[in-house]
């Protein structure tokens, strides 16, 4: 499998996580289908915190209602890890309780930032998807 996700929406994201850091950033990747990323939408991390991130409901209510009125589907979830590698912490895949999205993860920690996406689904890590 593998994923598309447009020059904008990873500029967006990583705008965005950059802007955020040393927090760990957040938000909803959408685009026409489920293999292509055009719209990054992001949200607030309530948690405010370096280690983790929760989205507020309300928020995710609006992003589902922005990705309908727009005819977008949404991908998957991401968020930024500011001082860790791109991969799913314990945390990450306890609480990644939705099989039928991706689980994107941009990596802020070396020079160069590391952007990967995830199948998860039962408390696994099923597969790393290549983004181009």
């Amino acid at each position: 499998m593998e994923i598309i996700v447009t020059e904008s929406a990873y500029r967006d994201v990583l705008a965005q996580a950059k802007k955020d850091a040393p927090l760990e950033s957040c938000g909803y990747l959408m685009g026409p289908d489920k293999n292509t990323v055009t719209v990054n939408y992001p949200m607030k991390n309530v948690d405010e915190s370096a280690e983790h991130f929760s989205f507020d409901p309300k928020e995710q209510f609006a992003a589902v209602k922005y990705a309908r009125q727009n005819g977008l589907t949404i991908v998957g979830n991401w968020h930024s890890h500011p001082a860790t590698p791109s991969r799913p912490s314990a945390e990450d895949i306890r609480l990644a309780l939705d099989s039928n999205i991706l689980y994107f993860i941009l990596s802020l920690a070396e020079q160069t930032p590391v952007f990967n996406a995830f199948v998860i689904s039962n408390g696994e890590v099923r597969e790393k998807i290549n983004i181009r």
